[in-house]
């Protein structure tokens, strides 16, 4: 904090207090002693602001932040606060009436609320933040009050203009008969004044001469008097000289009398016999106060306490009110001679003897000296006196001789100006005479041509004086409109001012009045100024309008939110080369000191929504000295002309309240109906050329001409208010007014011929406005994209460019109607292909969605409620379902979709059955009445009966949209290079697997990464100059060098060689908080996706794709060849349509690629090349299986899979046709490579689990989970209203519920006490016990510390407290707890597992029998448990390595069992993704929708291996949830009929927990 020379200088200033102290003072202790100092009186404040999570990190990580320091929430101002704040200042306004003050006052409160709940309605709906601080509402009432004023003199300026034109109107015809009268009087005052001159020539001679003499003695007295004031300067000099030496004197003698006091006096008066210089002093004062002079003879001591009385006051006062200036003669010698002669009358020798004596003594002597100066200048003063009285005697002489020359002078002035007026109106009285006539002409034409006027202004008038009255009102509607509507959508907007604020006023006991229908445009703005911001640009909807307004009138800087760039184009073209333009992260602050002090415009564009702290005082005003803002650092002029605008291209900026208090926000992002009137435009453009020039000449000329009305009328009025007296005179005036009037004439003729015109011209664009209607609604839906994933930008440029492509390939036709339907198929078949190659498989199926449902709502097709209803989805689940093929949920679903519903599916459930278990049910015909519902209607049943077939039943879009639209189409590289262009770059959205490796000549490549982005800028500007290529591979790696090229791609497109091309690589961030790529990077480019096709006959047909009829060709043996690569196809197909199952399809996600299909088909080709005679089955099947596919695999089920595919699918069967490569599915004949595409087309099953091997019921779970994030992504881009949970209240409950519900830890000591036996498993049961009490411990402890933090504040809330909070509320099993425990993808609930494991330990921990029946799932350690089923080989002496475990399935359940085996053990809890018939005792399909069947209670025991019966057995492995994968326990051999195959490849599995 200081230098070194600083520090020097705060050790030598506390230095004296340091030794003070008593301490040494080195530097040391010193210092020491100044850090005390300023830690004991340091105050430090700090303000941080609770919006997002900075706070809530920070003080989790300074825990300081919060113990040491004493927190003031300040929470929002109540209506209370806010109605008493507003009401102090209304109070202070002029012209407001008191009635209304309490009015205006609430109604500023309830604005101010009715905002903040209207911006938690915006949030939630929109997810957009809108702060209101006080800040905010204090600027509303400034506001207000600058507002009012501002109108109040507008007002009075415009009806004082049009009153005095009305009066100049009346007076012009009284006037003329004035001008008739002056006119004949005119003539006889010039024959008149033609006498007169003569006289006034002779007059003139005489007064001439007299003047003259006058002068000359007027001189001579003023050369006297100038001798006398000289004389007068030297004697005043000399007497202010003596004077000012006797001031030090008399200065010094009230200074003497300011140190006495009663108290020193007293003391004085007190001395019984004081030293003789006291005595003198006491004596020398009686003397000069001795009463007329009379010296009295009595000096002594007593005589002197005597004369200084009783009263020590009066003395004083006697002494303070002394004549100074009159000391009698006798007094004055006896001071002189006797005391002041004497060595010891001096004040110093005094003041040891008596400070009151000395003060005396001072004081005697000071006033004879004063005395004695004075008596010196007296004669002085007297000969000054003399002198000035001489010196007024012949001043005053002077003057009157001065006066008279003066008269004299004037009288011949006017004599002269007599003679030269005579003169000059003899010869302009002929003039006069003339311009009078003319006066009269054009009076009489004046008030012809202005009777229109008289009566439209006299009604102006009226209306002036009613606006008057509701004046108060209006303003106060409009200056709240202005502080706090900027941010918000129109809807918003109308609900306020319409629904809300309104009603509230006129509600009022006292209600402000106001102008019907009031438009707060047009309280800040007029038409013409209207017109004039069109004709600059600005869109014309009424949000542009509205939003123009609020940036021109609003006193805060405004920052606008512009995605599609219409505002600021607008602004740049309003300001013109007054406008600087400036970017933060480039060197701005120069330009931003410059225009303060110039009082310029500011524009900073492309704000971030972190502003640079720099711009702090600036964007708060606050100026330091009077005029001057401190910018980092430095001091600058503030010129109060100065403006600045905030412009962002952030389409959702989250901006913190402390910049929206400080800022007015205004949101220019294009509406729906602003965009549909802009593209009516470009699609009337497009195809009558002729009508939109037209139009727009017409709209331009419109504008200019409200204008030009405007100008003139205020000219007019300017003219006539500016006229004074006879107006009339003033011809260029007259002629003026009455060509304006002739041209505005003309003009409001024009006027009406364009409206016409106009009225013409709409009625023939109508025809277009469909095709616009849907591009708008288009656009705004590929706008909420982003919703989804922030990669999916769009910008309103590249949405034009689409469109007018679109318009130009649609189809001719001569018929309008034809034609307009043409283009809007097109435009919306060019913008789905345009925006689907941007997007994720997963979310292709959304957008389709979401556009035919906005679509079908736009055009009246689908029930908006019915839409709500099929998304919401708000349904209460029943306790139980009458019919047994439905859950109570399904059941709850059908009771509230339709009417009746549920009772005709209680009536005839076979039929509704049959659709319940249908493989296709969105393929079947409802039963009764309900096959006649439209096909929309039928969603919503079928979301209630089978919410798994939602993804399939979607595909009703073909319906609507048409096939084209559901068909995925390949994407055309040559099409995307023709799109692309210099400012167009292409943007590969990556998934794995992809990437390019080329770079020669003029493709540069460069891979991104640390320390590359110099290369990289090198690269773009040298290919920008030469039209060279260029790839930027993952950009998503320099997030922080991303912003810069943003600006150089932006830079690059405004100036570059035709042929430069950017391709950009990246990937998409994993959650939208952590997205890096600038919105205007991906805006601008055109975005691809590439990931493998889904579903079996897409990726059957990308797996031929890779190969053409020349692979086909090159083997010799190309029967087999070309039937085993078909297989080899489909079993590629397989393997990676498999991953979609999750982990049924394989317990861990494999990164198959299109390069192990290539290398494998070369391998097949060189295989069969080589062996000529035979095919090498188990060659190739172990090459594929175990090496090129099998590569990936690391887990051994998986490996099994793989391996188990291939033997099924590489079969000699083949060659015969006799192969089913899936059911219904032969493998194809000998055939050519077109062939095998035709015959996938036709023979493929369409898509179902079946086509892998895998029953119905795995797709399920897996298509529920995908149908309802669909719908619920859906549900997101609609409009929605929801309300905020309770979180900290919630887990807080939860906390002590399961604090409550929690067991006791188990006592291990005691448990070991209570039995010697150590068996196997009274073993496990201990390890049981001791992982359950390290599992509670922690629990318990964790709940504690979250209790100690939340409610006592004892602790710092931590991130794994955080942690755990979280997980409490979201009904999630905490990480610190799931740690500890086994794996379970069940919720917290709270904790019934964990509770019934510890029931299970209490039973067996009893008497440490094994219980009847064990819970497996409820272990945590079942491996274990299982293994010790094995110790029986210890009994039976069998070596342990050969023992396995049998497995026999009962046809009991646990209730039937009373007692444990004497071998091995009964064991519960399994449940079976497939089915266990119990009859049968076999593994049997599953039954549909039944997903995980409980199966019965299983007997375990070991045997030796060779024992252990295999022969029709499944070797099933046991996983603990359905995550399988690493929670592999143990395998089980169950009995199977069907062969093992099948169940290998269905991914039969049985797991602990579901």
């Amino acid at each position: 904090l200081f230098s070194e020379e600083d520090i020097e200088g705060i050790v030598s200033s506390v230095r004296a207090e340091v030794r003070g102290l008593g301490l040494l003072d080195n530097k040391e202790n010193c210092w020491r002693f100044f850090t005390d100092r300023v830690r004991l009186q340091l105050t430090v404040v700090l303000c941080l602001s609770p919006v997002g999570s900075a706070l809530r990190v920070r003080a989790r990580q300074f825990p300081a932040l919060v113990n040491c320091s004493t927190i003031d929430w300040f929470h929002p101002w109540t209506s209370e606060a806010l109605q008493s704040v507003s009401y102090r200042f209304i109070q202070e306004i002029e012209g407001i009436e008191p009635a209304v003050q309490e009015s205006i006052s609430l109604f500023m409160a309830y604005v101010h609320t009715s905002v903040n709940q209207a911006s938690e309605k915006y949030q939630r709906n929109e997810k957009r933040y809108n702060y209101t601080t006080p800040k905010s509402f204090l600027q509303q009432i400034t506001l207000y009050r600058n507002l009012l004023e501002k109108s109040r003199a507008q007002l009075q300026h415009k009806m004082n203009r049009l009153d005095s034109g009305l009066q100049k109107l009346q007076s012009t015809a009284a006037q003329v008969e004035d001008l008739k009268a002056k006119l004949a009087s005119q003539e006889a005052e010039l024959t008149f004044k033609n006498q007169n001159i003569e006289a006034l020539i002779t007059k003139i001679g005489l007064q001439t001469e007299r003047v003259s003499n006058k002068r000359e003695a007027a001189d001579v007295e003023e050369q006297k008097v100038s001798v006398i004031q000289a004389e007068i300067a030297v004697k005043q000099k000399d007497c202010e000289n003596d004077l000012a030496k006797a001031e030090p004197s008399l200065t010094a003698a009230t200074a003497a009398l300011d140190t006495l006091n009663k108290v020193n006096l007293t003391e004085l008066k007190a001395f019984p016999n004081p030293p003789a210089a006291v005595i003198n002093v006491a004596a020398a004062v009686m003397v000069l106060l001795a009463p007329r002079g009379r010296v009295p003879k009595d000096r002594s001591w007593k005589a002197a306490r005597a004369f200084m009385g009783k009263q020590v006051d009066d003395f004083l006062q006697a002494l303070v009110s002394y004549d100074k200036e009159h000391i009698p003669e006798s007094c004055l010698t006896v001071v002189k001679q006797e005391y002041l002669r004497k060595p010891d009358f001096h004040p110093d020798l005094v003041w040891t003897k008596s400070t009151a004596a000395a003060g005396l003594c001072a004081w005697t002597i000071n006033i004879v000296r004063y005395y004695e100066i004075y008596c010196e200048v007296i004669p002085k003063r007297h000969a000054l006196s003399q002198a000035n009285a001489e010196l007024e005697t012949a001043t005053a002489k002077l003057l009157a001789v001065q006066r008279k020359l003066a008269d004299l002078d004037a009288s011949l002035q006017s004599l002269t100006a007599q003679f030269e007026k005579a003169t000059a109106e003899k010869i302009s009285c002929q003039e006069e005479v003339t311009r009078t006539t003319q006066t009269i002409e054009l009076a009489n034409r004046l008030v012809k041509g202005l009777m229109s006027e008289k009566e439209r202004w006299s009604k102006a008038i009226v209306q002036y004086e009613k606006q008057q009255k509701t004046l108060c009102g209006d303003v106060l509607l409009t200056s709240a409109f202005v502080s706090y509507m900027g941010y918000f959508p129109s809807q918003y907007r109308v609900e306020l001012f319409t629904s809300a604020w309104i009603p509230f006023l006129q509600a009022q006991k006292v209600s402000v009045p106001l102008t019907d229908g009031l438009d707060p445009v047009l309280m800040l703005t007029d038409d013409a100024t209207v017109a004039a911001w069109q004709n600059q640009g600005l869109p014309n909807d009424r949000m542009s309008t509205e939003n123009a307004a609020i940036l021109t009138t609003s006193e805060r800087w405004p920052l606008i939110i512009d995605p599609q760039q219409q505002g600021i184009k607008w602004i740049r073209k309003r300001l013109g080369s007054e406008l600087r333009v400036v970017r933060l992260g480039q060197k701005y602050l120069d330009v931003i000191e410059q225009a303060l002090v110039c009082g310029e415009t500011v524009l900073i564009e492309n704000l971030q929504e972190k502003v640079d702290p720099v711009l702090e005082p600036l964007l708060g005003r606050k100026t330091v000295k009077r005029g001057y803002i401190l910018m980092g650092g430095k001091e600058c002029e503030y010129n109060t002309n100065f403006q600045l605008i905030l412009h962002t291209k952030l389409a959702n900026p989250h901006f913190p309240p402390e910049l929206q208090a400080q800022t007015t926000l205004i949101n220019f992002t294009v509406t729906p109906v602003g965009l549909e009137e802009q593209l009516l435009g470009q699609v009337v453009s497009w195809e009558r050329p002729d009508l939109e020039a037209l139009k727009m000449q017409l709209t331009t000329q419109q504008n200019h001409f409200k204008i030009e009305l405007k100008k003139f009328e205020d000219d007019l009025l300017s003219r006539l208010s500016a006229a004074h007296g006879n107006f009339l005179g003033d011809i260029s005036l007259v002629e003026q007014l009455e060509n304006t009037k002739t041209t505005a004439a003309h003009i409001q003729h024009k006027v009406v011929e364009a409206r016409e015109n106009e009225t013409k011209i709409n009625e023939a664009r109508e025809l277009y406005r469909p095709a616009a209607e849907r591009a708008s609604l288009l656009f705004f839906i590929i706008n909420d994209l982003s919703k989804i994933n922030p990669m999916y930008q769009f910008s309103l440029k590249t949405f034009n460019s689409v469109f007018n492509k679109a318009m130009e390939r649609a189809e001719w036709d001569e018929d309008v109607k034809t034609r307009v339907h043409t283009l809007t198929e097109a435009i919306t078949y060019s913008v789905f292909l345009y925006t689907s190659q941007g997007l994720f498989e997963r979310d292709k199926l959304t957008f389709l969605s979401h556009t035919a449902f906005q679509i079908l709502l736009k055009q009246g097709l689908i029930d908006a409620q019915e839409c709500d209803f099929l998304l919401h989805f708000p349904v209460e689940t029943s306790k139980v379902s009458p019919v047994s093929f439905l859950s109570p949920h399904a059941w709850g679903a059908i009771k509230d979709d339709f009417t009746g519903l549920d009772r005709d599916v209680e009536s005839s459930p076979k039929r509704w059955r049959k659709i319940v278990e249908s493989s296709c049910p969105e393929k079947e015909r409802l039963p009764q009445d309900w096959k006649n519902k439209s096909s929309f209607q039928k969603l919503i049943i079928l979301r209630a009966l089978r919410p798994d077939r939602m993804t399939y039943a979607l595909k009703f879009v073909e319906e609507s949209m048409g096939a084209n639209y559901v068909e995925s189409a390949r994407l055309e590289f040559e099409k995307l290079f023709g799109d692309s262009g210099p400012s167009t770059p292409v943007f590969f959205i990556l998934s794995p697997g992809l990437g390019f490796s080329i770079d020669q000549g003029t493709l540069h490549n460069v891979s991104l990464g640390q320390g590359q982005e110099e290369v990289a800028e090198r690269v773009l500007r040298n290919a920008w100059k030469h039209g060279h290529w260029v790839i930027l591979q993952n950009v998503h790696l320099v997030s922080r060098w991303l912003p810069s090229l943003d600006a150089l791609l932006e830079a690059a497109a405004v100036d570059s060689h035709p042929s430069y091309r950017v391709f950009i690589t990246g990937e998409p961030a994993p959650s939208p908080e952590q997205h890096v790529i600038p919105r205007g990077m991906l805006e601008n480019a055109i975005k691809i996706t590439n990931e493998p096709p889904t579903g079996m006959n897409a990726s059957l047909h990308a797996a031929l794709n890779n190969f053409n009829q020349d692979t086909l060709d090159m083997c010799s043996r190309e029967q087999e060849f070309n039937s085993m690569f078909f297989s080899l196809c489909f079993f590629h197909a397989c393997v990676t349509e498999r991953r979609k199952f999750g982990p049924q399809g394989w317990n861990h996600n494999y990164p198959f690629s299109t390069g192990d299909l290539t290398i494998s088909t070369n391998v097949l080709y060189n295989y069969l090349e080589a062996n000529t005679k035979q095919v090498p089955w188990e060659d190739l099947c172990y090459l594929f299986g175990e090496i090129m596919y099998g590569g990936h695999i690391t887990d051994d089920w998986d490996r099994r899979l793989c391996k188990t595919y291939l033997q099924e699918f590489m079969h000699p069967k083949m060659f015969e046709s006799e192969l089913f490569l899936c059911p219904g599915f032969l493998a194809p004949p000998f055939s050519d490579y077109a062939g095998y595409h035709s015959y996938i087309d036709e023979h493929l099953p369409s898509e179902n689990p079946t086509l892998y091997g895998l029953h119905p019921n795995a797709e399920l779970e897996c298509l529920t989970v995908t149908s309802d994030n669909l719908l619920k992504t859906l549900l997101e881009l609609q409009p929605r209203d929801s309300s905020s949970g309770e979180g900290a209240a919630q887990s807080s409950e939860e906390k002590e519920d399961i604090l409550d519900k929690l067991p006791e830890e188990y006592n291990i000591a005691e448990l070991i006490a209570k039995t010697a036996e150590r068996s196997p498993y009274i073993l496990v049961c201990f390890q049981e016990c001791e992982r359950m009490n390290v599992l509670l411990a922690e629990i318990r402890k964790s709940l504690n510390e979250l209790d100690l933090g939340l409610k006592q504040g004892e602790l710092t809330i931590s991130s794994s407290m955080e942690s755990l909070q979280s997980a409490l509320f979201s009904d999630s099993v905490p990480h610190s707890w799931a740690r500890l425990a086994y794996p379970s993808t069940k919720t917290l609930a709270p904790l019934n597992d964990l509770i019934c494991s510890c029931h299970e330990l209490d039973s067996w921990t009893q008497d440490f029998v094994l219980p009847a029946v064990v819970w497996l799932s409820g272990l945590f350690n079942p491996q274990s448990f299982l293994t010790v089923l094995q110790s029986i080989a210890r009994k039976n002496q069998w070596p342990l390595d050969r023992m396995t475990l049998a497995v026999d399935v009962t046809k009991k359940m646990k209730d039937d069992f009373g007692h444990p085996p004497r071998e091995g053990a009964y064991l519960h809890g399994l449940f079976m993704e497939a089915r266990w018939d119990i009859q049968s005792g076999l593994i049997s399909e599953a039954v549909l929708r039944d997903l995980t069947p409980v199966m019965p209670v299983l007997y375990v025991r070991a045997v030796p291996a060779e024992e252990q019966e295999l022969k029709n057995t499944f070797e099933c492995p046991v996983y603990r949830t359905k995550q399988r994968g690493s929670t592999y326990v143990w395998s089980l051999h169950l009995r199977t009929k069907q062969p093992p195959a099948k169940w290998i490849v269905a991914g039969v599995a049985l797991l602990l927990s579901v």
